[in-house]
């Protein structure tokens, strides 16, 4: 993810901070000057980090906190505050109107990736019980309608088109088409540029007049570092903007943007690109991302992933087999085929307290290889051994590493982790029962 440099200095710095027993004030200022740099390293806007800075230290030498029990904790937890804060604070969302249709202004710059954002944000709220329709407004980019189509294709969703007409004209028919055909969202992608012009803005500002959107978003490439501040003050001042969606947010940017864009405007994300997948489209959560910059977690991300990946017919299933001793490595198999669909390994790692930078997990590497190991070597085996493991003794283990083009150690690996997990699960099982809470955390393992 773009935070993982930014993520390494913090957690560092945090981890220096836990070492000490007491802290002086001189310990908070050695902390800040890395905690400076950082996030002067992963581009975020100077004045955003010197407020930062000043914000997190007024706090952190207070009496309270330099003679608690824990001030490191305390500590760090303060930067955790003051990292939402900066990014939002809590999540802000979209304006649905309260006589449909809803409708939703998409703008920015060329190569944003505005066209397949709309197209991942009409999936979205499709998702959630919509009805959006797509809007083809940029009539200038070759191909950009034909694009449109191909995604609302792809997704199962409608997109209205007029060819090359005039993109005012265009939004105007589309809402009536919306009205008449009973699309409660109607996602407007207009025209871009290769950079603001006079020109771009009073198309844009045109169509705000004529279809009055209760969003206007604008699409911005996290990879452009401050130029995607700079670009969002402008579309801003222009416009009056209502929210950002930030794309490439699994490149190698270094997350800048995304801690500057709302102190810097004003403007809150509300919607971030973690893959180019068009389910790769998340809520922005500025809480859920300060815990997981900080080494911290995301576990409310994690199973709300789980819920919305997870057969909950199959889990109960799950959970009557693991309670009568019945589950098998077929089920194994089948649990690995719905953790995929949650998304990269890596981004689900994490997501994991104190995991965010871990790079092996009980000593394998955690990335999609690995998976498709573990399903190699299971399809590699007769039905009898994958329901009844114990009795893959050390010839079956040969010929199983001989089929799937593994080492034996690999075999013994996965039997030895097939083992822990059916136990694990068990444990949850028994938690299952007992709380809600524990409902809720056992959904990830089924």
């Amino acid at each position: 993810m773009s935070f993982g440099n930014l993520a390494s200095r913090l957690q560092e710095t945090m981890k220096k901070l836990k070492s000490r027993g007491k802290l002086t004030e001189k310990d908070v200022d050695v902390a800040l000057r890395e905690v400076r740099l950082a996030l002067l390293e992963a581009d975020v806007h100077y004045k955003v980090v010197k407020d930062f800075v000043n914000t997190v230290k007024s706090r952190a030498i207070g009496h309270e906190v330099l003679n608690s029990l824990s001030p490191a904790q305390q500590v760090i937890k303060i930067v955790d505050q003051e990292l939402a804060a900066l990014m939002g604070g809590t999540q802000s969302k979209i304006a649905l109107a309260s006589k449909p249709p809803t409708v939703i202004m998409m703008v920015g710059l060329q190569g944003a990736g505005k066209t397949t954002t709309s197209g991942k944000l009409a999936r979205l709220l499709h998702s959630q019980g919509h009805r959006p329709l797509l809007v083809a407004a940029d009539v200038y980019r070759p191909a950009a309608i034909k694009q449109l189509m191909v995604l609302g294709e792809q997704i199962n969703i409608p997109v209205f088109e007029m060819g090359e007409d005039d993109p005012v004209v265009i939004a105007k028919t589309a809402f009536q088409h919306g009205m008449s055909h009973g699309n409660d969202v109607i996602i407007l992608d207009t025209a871009g540029r290769l950079h603001i012009d006079t020109e771009l803005m009073d198309e844009l500002k045109n169509i705000r007049k004529e279809t009055q959107p209760h969003e206007i978003l604008l699409v911005v490439d996290a990879m452009t570092g401050q130029d995607a501040v700079n670009v969002a003050q402008s579309f801003n001042e222009q416009l009056g903007l209502d929210g950002a969606i930030l794309t490439k947010l699994d490149g190698d940017a270094r997350g800048g943007a995304a801690l500057s864009i709302k102190s810097v405007t004003g403007i809150p994300i509300k919607y971030v690109a973690i893959s180019e997948k068009m389910d790769g489209l998340e809520v922005f959560h500025p809480d859920r991302m300060a815990s997981r910059i900080l080494g911290m977690g995301d576990m409310l991300s994690l199973i709300e992933k789980a819920e919305a990946s997870f057969d909950q017919n199959k889990a109960k299933e799950l959970s009557d087999k693991l309670q009568k001793d019945g589950f098998t490595l077929e089920d194994f198999q089948e649990q690995l085929e719905q953790v995929k669909k949650m998304g990269p390994l890596n981004q689900l790692v994490g997501m994991m307290p104190g995991m965010g930078n871990l790079k092996q997990l009980q000593g394998m590497e955690v990335d999609e290889s690995h998976l498709k190991r573990i399903e190699a070597i299971i399809r590699s085996m007769t039905v009898e051994e994958r329901r009844h493991p114990e009795i893959i003794a050390g010839s079956r283990r040969k010929r199983i590493a001989r089929g799937s083009g593994t080492r034996v150690q690999d075999v013994n690996r996965l039997l030895k982790q097939f083992e822990q997990t059916r136990q694990m699960m068990k444990q949850f099982t028994s938690i299952d029962k007992k709380s809600k809470k524990g409902k809720k955390l056992f959904s990830l393992f089924q």
